[in-house]
């Protein structure tokens, strides 16, 4: 994924590490849906982030030197759900009034 290691699933971005300069070394990008995401970074802010060029993208940023084994483990089997029944589109819709 822009010449990034990448896990996909039939075709669809299950987690790549994040290539935008924005995200910080040794981050993994993974898909959630944003209500997730945003759980996720609340219950954990040193673990999960995200940054404002992934901010209309269904995921979370993930510092991987800071997550346990076993939660990155969970984390990829919520994607791979997540993926393999979400519809196509994986961007919020952009609101009135932005251009």
């Amino acid at each position: 994924m822009y010449g990034a290691p990448a896990m996909k699933l039939h075709g669809r971005l299950l987690a790549c590490m994040a290539s935008h300069k924005s995200a910080e070394p040794g981050t993994l990008v993974v898909c959630v849906d944003f209500d997730d995401r945003d759980e996720l970074i609340a219950a954990e802010p040193a673990v999960y982030y995200t940054k404002e060029h992934y901010i209309g993208y269904a995921s979370v940023l993930v510092r991987l030197s800071r997550i346990h084994s076993d939660a990155l483990r969970d984390l990829l089997l919520a994607a791979h759900r997540f993926v393999s029944t979400k519809p196509k589109r994986t961007r919020r819709p952009r609101r009135a009034g932005r251009s």
